[in-house]
């Protein structure tokens, strides 16, 4: 047993814990199974992200109608036949591109890398407003059982609720998603007995509901005409976009589905799409059937929900536990944000785009980066817009219809290069060209319509975050370059045998270098230290830790070969180091947090070679800019501060690189 793990924990690392949660054991061969969702969780976990939109999608699309009501049925049919369009588009991105990352990633291979950036960022902005409209709307259906007087309540009651989520999603994804669970299963019970209550027992006014649909047609047809009554109705429909905003949350969280994970994330997307259709569809005709109007300070589920259970015993509970159950699952399709939003972060970090900290896991294996910026930016929205559903909803279309208009053209190209070897092509084709009209309309109308009221917002906030996006990549290109030039200068070069290297000595003098992949990098950290302390180390030992992030993280055989890889690295320095005529030998380890890791090995080596000193190299730059410490990990510095208050001398090897 370890010191670390001898060594008791303090009230306060206690009280983390207990938060938070404990790290996972890395070594767990049954932990990418312990950790993976099942299809019904996944429904609830990324589902409910897309099912939750009931609740103020098609409340929009309604108020748009405005005095023509009657066009409400259709409106209906209209939004349960794009749910399953856009749905069967995107079971088709699972289906083709299994490892995750939705639009970003179909976007990136099928359109090029810029856009990628856009669909990526918009995805960004999308989680982000996800967490706020999902949290807004839930204080909104709660606050309509809450007296006037205490609505000013609202914007603080979301926050709390948002750092909640916070904390449940630094503990693990299945562990919150386990802990909403309930909620989603009391969501579905409910709505479902007050959707068919509302057609089944008003059945009877089926007959005067087709009256007033052929009334209002003929009305409307004299006076605005057709064309007229068909741009009334692509502008409720479009503004109603809001309804379809979750679909894409499966497939881009197929990292955590069980395998086999494309079966998994298909069948988790049927049932979505069909809960959604269903309850989106049988909506629209409830608020026909019982000519449901406004109500302020109630969401119109509310007012239906009371007319329906009014005359029923304890009606009054049962709506408001139906109404609470819809906040609650507002509160749960949050959880989607703080999912995927991470994981779209991790994919464009590893592609330099984001910094490359967002790659990285905590020990309980979840973004922890990632889920804060998003937490921390959600709550900066809640207050800028004080929590209104109707601004919030505009900017999240908006982004969300950007990505897939793009995820839908990428696709179509996808099977116009594979005419020749799919039979299929053609079908799978027009499903997408259709999504794609569908999409771009709802986008233009959206952006059109609801620009002064806050549309311009989003685009300015993407934008920014696009040119944020291009800005870390031309850095990270930069250094890149001068890496590849040290690499290119000292990888080559030749070295000779001195002769057959001596044994290790522990008692020997002992230089503890760090080094990650074989590279100029690690090798110029050698070469400096022989030719700064020349003669004066006879052994040294490498070491290495295998650094799981989001891209190493996606199952055992990952894993194995991330080891693997690290082990040829050390070996390839090793061989190195016994040419120049030294002692050498290798230690790595595998794990989430590189400096804990380090630290722990360079003491247990430390301890085994008494007379010994840890080296590290660290690049740095002519003029030091305010971003250098975000875009670049200050893991060298952080070992230094550690190993030299447990009194191990610890030197950093200045590595310049021209940029």
């Amino acid at each position: 047993m370890t010191e670390d793990k001898q060594k008791p924990a303090s009230f306060f690392g206690k009280a983390f814990r207990t938060i938070f949660g404990s790290p996972k054991y890395l070594k767990d061969p049954h932990l990418f199974h312990k950790m993976a969702l099942i299809p019904v969780l996944a429904w609830v976990g990324l589902g409910a992200d897309g099912l939750s939109s009931s609740a103020y999608g098609p409340e929009e699309a309604f108020r748009a109608l405005g005095e023509h009501t009657y066009l409400a049925v259709f409106l209906g049919l209209a939004t349960a036949l794009t749910v399953f369009i856009i749905s069967y588009a995107y079971s088709r991105i699972i289906e083709h591109f299994p490892h995750g990352g939705g639009g970003y990633i179909v976007a990136t291979h099928m359109l090029g890398e810029k856009a990628g950036v856009v669909s990526g960022s918009a995805l960004l902005v999308d989680y982000v407003m996800t967490i706020t409209i999902s949290i807004a709307s839930c204080c909104d259906a709660v606050f309509s059982y809450v007296p006037q007087g205490f609505h000013h309540y609202k914007v603080a009651v979301a926050c709390i609720l948002t750092v909640i989520l916070i904390i449940l999603n630094i503990r693990g994804v299945k562990e919150s998603i386990s802990v909403l669970a309930p909620i989603f299963m009391v969501f579905v019970g409910t709505h479902i007995v007050m959707l068919l209550d509302g057609v089944m027992t008003h059945t009877d006014k089926i007959a005067p509901l087709a009256r007033d649909i052929r009334h209002g047609l003929n009305h409307d047809l004299s006076s605005i005409g057709m064309f007229g009554i068909l741009l009334l109705f692509v502008r409720a429909y479009s503004l109603g976009g809001g309804t379809y905003t979750g679909i894409e949350a499966v497939s881009n969280g197929l990292q955590i589905m069980r395998e086999p994970r494309v079966q998994t994330g298909k069948r988790t997307m049927l049932y979505m799409a069909t809960s959604l259709a269903f309850t989106a569809g049988v909506l629209f005709l409830c608020y026909s059937l019982l000519g449901v109007a406004p109500v302020e300070g109630k969401t119109l589920n509310a007012v239906l929900a009371d007319t329906l259970f009014a005359a029923w015993p304890m009606g009054s509970w049962i709506s408001f536990i139906t109404i609470f159950s819809e906040g609650a699952l507002l509160l749960v399709a949050a959880q989607a944000g703080f999912v995927d939003g991470p994981r779209v972060m991790s994919n464009m970090a590893i592609d330099s785009w984001f910094p490359h900290r967002f790659a990285a896991l905590s020990v309980r294996l979840t973004m922890r980066n990632g889920i804060l910026m998003l937490g921390t930016a959600a709550i900066a929205l809640l207050f800028y817009t004080g929590g209104s559903v109707s601004a919030l909803v505009v900017m999240y279309s908006i982004n969300v219809f950007i990505t897939f208009s793009l995820s839908q053209l990428g696709m179509s190209k996808f099977f116009i290069q594979r005419r020749k070897e799919d039979p299929r092509w053609l079908r799978h084709l027009m499903v997408h060209l259709v999504g794609l009209l569908l999409c771009v309309t709802i986008l233009v109308i959206t952006t059109f319509e609801k620009f002064a009221e806050g549309g311009w917002i989003t685009l300015v906030i993407t934008s920014v975050v696009i040119g944020l996006c291009y800005m870390i990549k031309g850095h990270y290109a930069s250094v890149r370059q001068g890496m590849k030039d040290l690499d290119d200068t000292l990888l080559d070069v030749p070295i000779s045998q001195h002769g057959e290297p001596p044994a290790l000595d522990k008692n020997a003098p002992t230089a503890i270098q760090l080094v990650s992949e074989y590279s100029g990098f690690g090798v110029h950290t050698l070469f400096s230290i022989m030719s700064t302390f020349p003669n004066t180390y006879r052994n040294v030992v490498f070491i290495s830790v295998a650094m799981i992030d989001s891209g190493s993280f996606k199952g055992a055989e990952e894993i194995e070969a991330l080891e693997s890889s690290v082990r040829a690295s050390l070996e390839k320095y090793v061989a190195m180091a016994r040419k120049l005529g030294m002692a050498a030998e290798y230690r790595t380890a595998l794990a989430t947090d590189v400096v804990e890791s380090a630290v722990k090995l360079c003491k247990e080596t430390a301890e085994e070679f008494p007379r010994s000193t840890v080296f590290t190299g660290q690049i740095t730059f002519r003029l030091e800019k305010f971003y250098h410490r975000l875009l670049h990990n200050e893991t060298a510095f952080a070992i230094q501060r550690r190993l030299q208050w447990d009194g191990l001398t610890t030197v950093i090897m200045p590595i310049r690189v021209r940029t």
